[in-house]
Formats: structure tokens, C-alpha cells, sequence
């Protein structure tokens, strides 16, 4: 026992210090505690050499781990995730296990005969990072464009999948169907049994106790080790059963405040099992290192094929379909649990372990780096594509534009960059003076907004705001106003004072209205060319004042009486 502490104590204390210089480093934190853990474990200084603490550590941050990732997976998204999500995650799991099984069989690798080495691989390979990719795409305010919504529902959708396989993987060594039916039978009785006791009986306890924090905590704490026992005598795993126990949590009214009082003992937790699981990595040979390199190899190529391909072919145009496969072109840390599965099951060797793990390490390191610089890369690439013959969806109304903006009539107005303001923008005119919609023209390279505002019949152009090509395209020289509408934040490759002194060096006459997203960039925006800035916050703020005046005068029902009708007559293409 008192060894188990220490070993717990050396674990904490390496995974902050190294934890820090990952920070510093702007490295993932995962790849700072499997590095600490090397340093510790046997095969580093040997600080912690007793497999038992181990394995104990282990096993208790995989059970936290996977009962946060069962917290976090809200199946009313999956239910309403969109046709071209569904299609793209299906496109990507059953691309990537197909060329997977074929090719790590064809590299020698084991399938068969109580070894899956080439099953682990290629599960572990079809999943990616959710850790790294919300964190790099929170930072750069990327999760609500369309690019991160197809990521985000594709990591959903592979969660399921990684479940799917870990309710069969303790019947892989004896695969028959009535074993494998068993199986998915048992896992049904489980679920079946979470879900029904969360929806009829944990709300009226957590109901009881909702104001004492320590007993929601303990409750959610007993749930899970509750549910990974009923999995254990179920002959599933307690793993398993963690996972089903944060799934049913997720769909019940307390969640977000289970979730928010977890949170602390979850990083704990986790904390330990990436440890743990970097001291089982050993020295590695030139073999392993060679596998690791081909495993993030065919990671990254799979990810390319198989997500890249379905978003293009469902004509999402270049840019919204290399984004996605850029931002997944990593290995998932739940691979790295997968892995663990299959090492105490005894179905996979130590050295594809190893080689997983150096693998997920290598490619956290460059898919942090890319997802960072992805706009520029996704530009590079979109040309490279162009010139071997792919197309974008602007090239099949090049006659059309060319005609309008450079050889006839170019329109009066030009909206460039296209989201919510603008949305609402559209929307106002269309109800106050619908024909000056054609007088307008938007320039974007959302899919979505492209075939919506075509179909209503308002012109667009397909491309992106920062390219000067884009803009001479778009007839900016001959426009009478230019509305420049989303901000800072959300523009890539540019900001709207760059953008605004573009526009002005190709139009001196035209009226330039441009946004900020902070009152001391309206000045620069001015010297730069804009006839009038506006500052959203500004206008959100009066509105705002007004509806607490209206609740001072007790006018507040009558004042959202008023929006209500006003949201009711609103057709926004971004609602």
C-alpha cells in the first residue's frame, strides 16, 4: 500500500513538472505524461518498477477516463447530425478499417490465430485525437465554422464505433457469430439497464441532493463503479461499463453539473493512466521505430482518402473538405485505451504497443503543428489539387461570374465574407426592400451558403476573401458599396484592416463598411480606407439596455412578445 503511494506520489510530481515544460513548449499535455511516465518507469530511471501499482494506476484512469468521455458524448447531437456528417464519418470508419486490415496484413502483421495485431492497428488508426483537435480549434475560434462541425461530429461518431468495439473485443479470440450476438445481447442488457435506472431514478436523488456538491460527486462516483461492476459480472469489462455509465449520465438533467463537479478527479485520473501507460513503453529498437513511422504514415494518408474524398464527392469544394482531414489526421487517446484492451487481453504484442504509442506521440506533435497553420496548408494544397484536375465549386459558374463582374454589369453591392451579421443583414433587406437583393453579390467559400443563397436566387461567388484573385473576380473594382461583416476572429489569412486597404487600392470610389472586433481597431480600419466602422458590441449593448429597462417598467413579457414576432418573420441562411 504505502508503495502504491509513492508511486502514485513520483507520478504526480513528474506529470507537473514535464506537464509544465509542455505548456511552455505548447505541446500536448498527454504527450508531457507519457513522457513522465517513461522517466519514471522501469524502463526510464526505474523509480516505479512494481507492475502491480502499475497496472492498478492503469486501470483506474482508464475507468475516469472513458466514464468523461461517456459524460461528454450527447447522443441528441449524433441523432441530429446532419447527412453530410453522417456520410463523412461513415466514409472515414469503414474507408480507413478497410484499407487498414489490408494493409497492415500486407506489412506481415498478425490476424488470427489468438493475435489481432493488424485488427488493434487499424481500430486504433480509424480514430482521432478529441483532445487535441477541440483544444487547437477552440484556440483558433474554429469549432462553429463548417469545417469544425464535421470534425467535431465525425469524433462523435468514431466514439461510437470505438464502443461498438469494445463491447466484442473480449469475444475476438473465439469469433462466432452466437458469441459475438451474445456479446452485443449483453451489452444491450446493459445499457438497457443504465439507461432505464438514469431516466426513472437518479434524477429524483440527484433531485434530493442537488444542493450538496460532495453527494452529487459521490453519487456520479458510485454510478460509475455501480455500472463497471454490473459490466464485470456480465463478463464485459469494468472499462466498458464506465464508458455505458457516462453515456446515461449525459442524457439527464444533471449532467452539466455532474460533469462541472467531476472534472477535477477526471484530470487526476486521467493524469495517471497516460503515466501509467508511458511507463509500459520501453527503450525503443530500430523495429519499433520503423512501425511507429509506417503507423502514422498510413494514418495520415487514410485520413486524407477516406475523409477527404466523401466531403468532396458530397461537393462540399476543396477547402471544407481538406479541413476536416487535416484537423482528424491524428491518433485518438482512446486508440491508446483500445491498446491497453488488447495488451491485457493478451490479443496484441508489446511491440505493437509500443509502436502505437510512439506513433500517437509523433503524430500529437504534427497535427498540432498543422491544425495551427492549416489555412495556409489547405491554400497550397487547394492550388496542387486544381492543377491535376480536382475542382472547386466556383469553377462550374466561372462563365457566369466572368460575365457579371468582369464583361457585364457588375453588382452595386458586394458582401465579402458571409456569417451571422450578414445572415441577418440578407434577412432585413429581404423584408424591408426585397429588390435590392439583386443588386447584391456575396463572396464566400462556405458550401452551404454558396447552394442556399443560389437557390434563393441571390447571387454568390464561390472563393475566399483574402485572395486578390477572388476579389477582382468578384468585381470589387466596380461595386458602389463593400461590406466587409465578420470579424477579426473568425477571417483567416487576413483582418479586416488589410482587407479594407485591399479593397480600397482596387476601389477609390466605393463606400467601405467595415466591423471591429475591438474599439481600438476602429482608428486603424478609418487610416486604412473605411468610409464607417461599426462595433457589434455596441449595438448588442443598447439592445440590451433596453431590455432591462423594459423589465424595470414591467414591459419585459410585452418586450420579448416583440422579438418573438420578429424571429418568426426572420429567413436567415445561418439561423
Amino acid at each position: 500500500m504505502h508503495e502504491l503511494i509513492r508511486d502514485i506520489t513520483f507520478s504526480i510530481l513528474f506529470a507537473w513538472v514535464l506537464g509544465l515544460a509542455g505548456h511552455f513548449f505548447r505541446q500536448p499535455l498527454i504527450l508531457a505524461y507519457l513522457v513522465a511516465g517513461f522517466v519514471i518507469g522501469p524502463y526510464g530511471m526505474g523509480w516505479v518498477k512494481s507492475q502491480e501499482s502499475i497496472s492498478t494506476i492503469s486501470e483506474l484512469g482508464l475507468i475516469f477516463m472513458l466514464f468523461m468521455i461517456g459524460l461528454e458524448i450527447d447522443l441528441k447531437k449524433i441523432i441530429r447530425a446532419g447527412r453530410v456528417i453522417l456520410f463523412a464519418a461513415g466514409g472515414q470508419l469503414i474507408g480507413a478499417c478497410v484499407l487498414g486490415v489490408a494493409f497492415f496484413l500486407a506489412i506481415g502483421l498478425s490476424l488470427g490465430g489468438g493475435k489481432f495485431d493488424a485488427l488493434y492497428l487499424t481500430v486504433a488508426c480509424a480514430l482521432s485525437s478529441t483532445v487535441i483537435i477541440v483544444k487547437v480549434l477552440y484556440e483558433k475560434r474554429e469549432l462553429d465554422t463548417l469545417p469544425g462541425r464535421i470534425t467535431l461530429g465525425v469524433l462523435v461518431l468514431q466514439d461510437i464505433f470505438a464502443i461498438l468495439f469494445l463491447a466484442v473485443q473480449p469475444s475476438l479470440g473465439d469469433l462466432q457469430i452466437s458469441i459475438v450476438l451474445l456479446s452485443i445481447g449483453r451489452v444491450g442488457l446493459l445499457v438497457a439497464t443504465a439507461m432505464i435506472l438514469s431516466r426513472f431514478v437518479l434524477p429524483k436523488i440527484f433531485h434530493q441532493i442537488a444542493r450538496s456538491p460532495e453527494l452529487v460527486m459521490l453519487g456520479a462516483l458510485a454510478w460509475c463503479f455501480l455500472i463497471g461492476e454490473v459490466a464485470e459480472r456480465l463478463h464485459l469489462s469494468r472499462e466498458m461499463g464506465s464508458l455505458v455509465a457516462g453515456v446515461s449520465l449525459s442524457t439527464f438533467p444533471y449532467a452539466l453539473d455532474v460533469t462541472a463537479k467531476v472534472t477535477t478527479l477526471r484530470d487526476f485520473f486521467i493524469t495517471l493512466f497516460f503515466v501509467a501507460l508511458g511507463m509500459t513503453i520501453p527503450i525503443p529498437n530500430s523495429s519499433t521505430i520503423w512501425l511507429a513511422l509506417v503507423i502514422a504514415a498510413f494514418t495520415v494518408v487514410s485520413r486524407i482518402l477516406t475523409t477527404f474524398l466523401p466531403l468532396y464527392f458530397m461537393k462540399q469544394g476543396l477547402r471544407a473538405s481538406l479541413l476536416p482531414a487535416l484537423n482528424l489526421a491524428q491518433i485518438s487517446e482512446f486508440s491508446l485505451v483500445i491498446i491497453q484492451t488488447g495488451i491485457v487481453a493478451g490479443h496484441i504484442t508489446a511491440q505493437t504497443s509500443s509502436a502505437a504509442s510512439f506513433a500517437f506521440v509523433i503524430l500529437a506533435v504534427l497535427s498540432t503543428f498543422v491544425i495551427m497553420r492549416s489555412d495556409p496548408i489547405t491554400r497550397w494544397a487547394i492550388g496542387a489539387l486544381k492543377r491535376i484536375g480536382f475542382r472547386d465549386l466556383d469553377q462550374a459558374h466561372t462563365a457566369d461570374a466572368d460575365h457579371e463582374s468582369g464583361h457585364g454589369t457588375a453588382r452595386r453591392i458586394v458582401i465579402l465574407g458571409f456569417f451571422r451579421a450578414a445572415s441577418a443583414l440578407l434577412s432585413e433587406i429581404e423584408s424591408k426592400n426585397a429588390s435590392l437583393l439583386e443588386q447584391i453579390s456575396v463572396v464566400d467559400f462556405n458550401p452551404n451558403v454558396f447552394r442556399t443563397l443560389t437557390a434563393r436566387g441571390i447571387h454568390v461567388i464561390y472563393g475566399d476573401i483574402s485572395n486578390i484573385d477572388t476579389l477582382l473576380h468578384a468585381g470589387v473594382g466596380k461595386a458602389e458599396i463593400i461590406i466587409l461583416s465578420v470579424p477579426d476572429s473568425l477571417l483567416k489569412g487576413a483582418n479586416n484592416e488589410k482587407l479594407v486597404r485591399h479593397v480600397r487600392s482596387m476601389n477609390p470610389d466605393a463606400k467601405i463598411i467595415s466591423t471591429a472586433d475591438l474599439l481600438a481597431d476602429v482608428s486603424d480600419i478609418y487610416a486604412a480606407g473605411a468610409d464607417y466602422v461599426t462595433v457589434t458590441r455596441l449595438t448588442d449593448a443598447a439592445e440590451l439596455y433596453k431590455v432591462i429597462d423594459a423589465a424595470d417598467q414591467g414591459l419585459l413579457e410585452e418586450k420579448r412578445a416583440e422579438m418573438d414576432d420578429l424571429l418568426s418573420e426572420r429567413r436567415e441562411v445561418l439561423p
